[in-house]
């Protein structure tokens, strides 16, 4: 009886043991990008624009984390914010809508966030909605990019400069566990 009591207890602990070591396996990294939204002149039209290439430095990040690139289960996507840079004064109340893709070479683009009904009083900064999709084959690539489709309802008396930032969450194997 004793030796199934501590044979239980044992699972037990080996069991809370897994999900420490699986947080161990897991860790966000960060990218910023920054793209041009050009003013809109006399029309209130749909606009598409991309960064430049992301370097993405995956395997030094990896590395960082005691892991590779062969051996990354999932990378999703966790956060996806849009803030004015310059004008000092410019806000994001012109957008009705926005969808941000990445993009890579020999990949088709895939949707990392989106923003619907965007309204008037979101100020210099936005959160999109994140999608749920594994992004593993394109942030183990050397670089990528991010393409912005976006709808608007207002004018734009001035070039935006915007800042896209992404945090990713890595799901890897570290040393193999």
């Amino acid at each position: 009886m004793k030796k199934n009591i501590l044979f239980l207890a044992l699972i037990m602990i080996g069991l809370s043991g897994c999900d420490s070591l699986s947080k161990l396996t897991q860790f966000d990294i960060d990218f910023d990008s920054y793209t041009t939204i050009p003013k809109s002149g006399l029309n209130i039209t749909p606009f598409n624009i991309a960064t430049p290439p992301i370097q993405s430095n995956s395997e030094s990040k990896f590395s960082a984390n005691n892991t590779s690139a062969g051996l990354i289960e999932k990378v999703s996507i966790k956060k996806l914010t849009l803030t004015v840079s310059s004008p000092a004064n410019g806000d994001l109340s012109f957008l009705k809508s926005i969808k941000v893709y990445i993009a890579a070479d020999g990949m088709d683009d895939a949707l990392l966030a989106s923003k619907d009904n965007i309204p008037d009083n979101c100020g210099a900064s936005i959160d999109l909605d994140v999608t749920a999709t594994n992004f593993k084959e394109y942030i183990t690539k050397d670089k990528f990019s991010l393409k912005v489709k976006a709808e608007t309802d207002k004018l734009l008396a001035e070039d935006h400069e915007v800042n896209v930032h992404t945090v990713f969450s890595v799901d890897a194997n570290i040393l193999g566990l």
